[in-house]
């Protein structure tokens, strides 16, 4: 079948002492990887946070991730704006250099 559905593996993670199965349709390394790091941001608010209970630390932690992305959001559109300036700026030159006097 051509448009069978990708198979998913079942992968077993830890996050802040909670056992999740998770089911992953590409490399299950890659899911344990970022929940790894999940586990590593949530621990680290946790730690910074010791009376907080777990859903206050996820919230913070989302919230970190959040921050994190639009930062990277903000960055790759700034570098769409350069790449787009430079582009015309080198199509403006290469019009200029072909066509004739």
């Amino acid at each position: 079948m051509a448009n069978a559905p990708p198979t998913k593996t079942p992968v077993r993670v830890t996050i802040l002492g909670q056992q999740f199965t998770l089911l992953a349709s590409g490399d299950p390394r890659e899911v344990e990887s970022l929940a790894r790091s999940v586990d590593d941001l949530m621990s680290s608010v946790a730690a910074r946070s010791p009376n907080a209970d777990s859903f206050r630390v996820a919230v913070m932690a989302c919230l970190n991730l959040a921050d994190r992305t639009r930062n990277l959001e903000d960055e790759l559109n700034g570098l769409r704006e350069r790449v787009g300036s430079k582009t015309n700026r080198l199509a403006s030159l290469l019009e200029r250099a072909i066509e004739p006097e």
